[in-house]
């Protein structure tokens, strides 16, 4: 790997009363594509202004490959920035604006071209050289930010929401681009974005923020599959989340007393005793719907009676809402894989039968 490690140890940053940033900790290993991953106002592009030396923390440490950088002013970093806003020079070319720095460098006029069209093939604009930033697409003036910043050789490329002024889908495929611009050049790559489908599709490691608090680190699986507190269920992806009591723990097997449902299993690698109040999920998609009572010969297997309050198709899945004899609402998401296995059609108001196995449901947070 040809990128730095990046630590932040104990980072607290406050804007007058507002404190954006309180005491925050992450490792991000080289060669990472690592995202910090938020809503709005909840501390992410602060920290990545603070990574680059845009903005200074009131206390704590950021270490690239073990050395203090807070010292040092951006332009000392083995750092660079792509800006959500692109921040092209308008009346430079597409050539120029990558050659921008080399010029300032006074590096030999042979070099910057050699070096200028190696980056242009590397974002595949070779072809678009001469041209004015007014006369590319939004996707090809981000193409031309990240050259120029790739140009400098980084260690660590910091990506600032770079994809969100471009529409739905030019933003997908210029996902999969950045994907493969990293593959290319292995440096470490840490992508602001408030996008969780963006950071699920290509981060080693996410980051997921709040408040100014990092709440869980982990891969995109575990993110998604075993979410650290309520607010990260909630917010990556869809769920069914709940809260209830211990009624008794088997090993990593949890029985939960739930007013909704009754009792109700799920598993948990180091649960709390018996009694305790938690929260606990399962994914819509976890869960199987029909119109039959399922065998209850499979061990851990949740059986709840609903109807169907509401079907929602969207082409390759339906989503349903079913309201419970306890007043809760479960949403449960169907796949539409092949049109020989959709088994009988369940419409609006249709009494159906819900099953999901403990070990697709999982205690969250608990609650004292």
């Amino acid at each position: 790997m040809i990128g730095s490690d990046v630590v932040i140890e104990n980072v607290s940053k406050s804007f007058g009363d507002f404190a954006a940033l309180n005491d925050v900790s992450i490792g991000i290993k080289k060669g990472e594509f690592f995202s910090l991953l938020g809503p709005s106002g909840c501390g992410k592009t602060t920290l990545l202004r603070i990574i680059a030396g845009f903005e200074q923390p009131e206390s704590g440490t950021v270490l690239l490959d073990g050395k203090d950088v807070l010292p040092l002013p951006p332009d000392g970093r083995k750092a660079n920035t792509v800006f959500q806003n692109y921040a092209l020079f308008p009346h430079l070319t597409v050539f120029e604006n990558v050659a921008f720095s080399l010029r300032l460098k006074k590096q030999p006029e042979a070099a910057v071209r050699e070096r200028v069209n190696e980056y242009l093939r590397l974002v595949e604009l070779q072809t678009h050289g001469s041209k004015k930033p007014a006369q590319l697409s939004g996707g090809q003036k981000q193409r031309v930010a990240i050259a120029r910043a790739l140009i400098n050789e980084p260690s660590v490329l910091l990506l600032d929401e770079p994809l969100s002024a471009l529409d739905a889908k030019l933003r997908q495929h210029m996902l999969i681009e950045l994907d493969a611009i990293h593959d290319k050049i292995g440096i470490t790559f840490i992508y602001v974005t408030h996008d969780q489908q963006e950071a699920l599709s290509v981060s080693d490691r996410i980051a997921v923020m709040n408040a100014g608090k990092v709440l869980q680190v982990g891969t995109p699986q575990e993110i998604y599959e075993a979410p650290a507190t309520d607010f990260v269920a909630k917010f990556i992806g869809e769920t069914n989340l709940y809260e209830g009591s211990i009624l008794s723990v088997n090993g990593e097997l949890v029985t939960i007393e739930s007013a909704e449902f009754g009792s109700v299993q799920v598993t948990d690698t180091d649960p709390p005793p018996s009694g305790t109040r938690v929260s606990w999920t399962v994914r819509p998609e976890k869960i199987r719907i029909g119109p039959d009572k399922p065998s209850t010969s499979r061990n851990a297997l949740n059986l709840i009676q609903g109807r169907v309050d509401e079907p929602i198709y969207s082409g390759f899945q339906t989503k349903f809402y079913v309201k419970t004899a306890g007043g809760a609402t479960l949403k449960v998401i169907k796949q539409h894989a092949d049109w020989s296995d959709e088994g009988p059609e369940i419409a609006w108001k249709d009494e159906v039968w819900l099953s999901f196995s403990a070990e697709d449901a999982f205690l969250v947070e608990v609650k004292g």
